[in-house]
């Protein structure tokens, strides 16, 4: 972990085109926040280097900045208000030509106009440096969680290509009606991105769905597993999605049924099926915010669980067809409670994990990391 001197939080941590891996974070100093990121190329991490900064920015616990390697352009997006008050914020995006040293003006990824909410971003990368993103579009909602708060129209699934320059190539929605402020989450098969996210239908049923994009159309969304989970209001606790080659895995959380579970489930042929989900944990402790990679050994998969002496990281491995639970480890007692601690986020390379989460110390936050080695 790069040495964080201020406080620190809503991690994200990916694997670069090179095999390195890039940590980015927010820091706040006065009134301001600010992006920074950090590359460990297998032996140290580098001194961190500053992405952008603002006082009209959105820090929130569950909506987080994150970055994507698109070969040599690296690129990276965060949240800016769109008006002075309220909760209505846009998403911007920015780029780098030089692995992080400097970045692009922020241009905006919703060109909509609409103050409402838009976020929950996931990216990847395309051919010739350029950028896949979708994010959910509150354009329609009223100007808010109009699902959440039982008012206005529904949170929209958008997805949109930028080029090497930070040109818009495409748009096009995804889906109508989607849980308000869930993460949605992306890998990459060998038959194209993956795109997992929470759906919201008619009657309040809030399952994991996925769609991919097979060339320039994306396949018709449908469910990882049917849990029937009908809920109210959004949970706020996404899925997470990893892939290797034609097989994908996704991990989420449900509380279908009112018995709290962290689910992970796999697919043999790049999402068009997926066969019947083991049960990580379940119980009233389990918080979820799960995490998940995979390589041809193993997959593994962090989670939150929460009781009355502490809130703790948990990692577990299973096969890849996920037939046999290899083991788990508790990874850490967390100072912090409820929802400060975020969402840990994960990484694999050759054959350590790498775990990052926030955690409260002093009462502030802070980042913690552990690795864990798998073979």
């Amino acid at each position: 972990m790069p040495i964080v001197a201020n406080p620190s939080a809503q991690p994200d941590l990916i694997e670069a085109s090179d095999g390195g891996l890039l940590l980015s974070w927010m820091e706040s100093e006065g009134g301001s926040h600010v992006l920074k990121l950090s590359k460990f190329d297998g032996k140290v991490w580098d001194t961190p280097r500053e992405v952008a900064r603002g006082d009209d920015w959105v820090a929130n616990w569950a909506d987080t900045p994150h970055v994507a390697a698109s070969g040599a352009t690296w690129w990276a997006h965060w949240l800016r208000k769109s008006e002075a008050t309220g909760h209505a914020y846009d998403v911007v995006l920015s780029r780098s030509d030089d692995r992080g040293a400097t970045w692009s003006a922020p241009t905006l990824v919703n060109t909509d106009g609409v103050h409402g909410e838009h976020g929950f971003v996931s990216m990847w990368p395309e051919a010739n440096g350029a950028l896949g993103i979708a994010w959910l579009d509150g354009r329609k909602a009223g100007g808010g969680h109009g699902g959440h708060e039982g008012h206005g129209g529904a949170m929209t699934l958008r997805t949109a290509l930028f080029d090497a320059t930070g040109e818009r190539i495409s748009e096009r929605e995804l889906d109508a009606r989607t849980c308000d402020c869930c993460q949605t989450a992306m890998a990459r098969t060998s038959r194209g991105p993956l795109l997992a996210w929470r759906d919201r239908d008619e009657n309040e049923i809030r399952d994991i769905v996925v769609a991919r994009r097979d060339g320039e159309a994306w396949t018709s969304p449908h469910k990882v597993h049917d849990d029937q989970w009908r809920m109210p209001a959004c949970p706020v606790n996404g899925p997470s999605v990893a892939a290797r080659g034609n097989d994908a895995w996704v991990a989420w959380y449900t509380a279908a049924d009112d018995r709290p579970r962290a689910l992970l489930a796999h697919s043999p042929d790049a999402g068009d099926g997926f066969g019947a989900p083991v049960e990580i944990e379940g119980g009233d402790a389990v918080q979820g915010r799960a995490a998940v990679v995979a390589d041809d050994e193993a997959v593994w998969v962090a989670w939150l669980r929460e009781d009355a002496s502490a809130q703790s990281l948990w990692l577990a491995a299973y096969t890849p067809d996920l037939r046999r639970s290899i083991g788990r480890v508790r990874v850490a007692d967390l100072q912090g409670r409820g929802r400060a601690t975020g969402f840990p986020q994960m990484a694999l390379r050759g054959d350590v994990v790498h775990l990052v989460w926030t955690d409260i110390s002093e009462g502030k936050p802070r980042l913690r990391g552990s690795v864990v080695v798998t073979h």
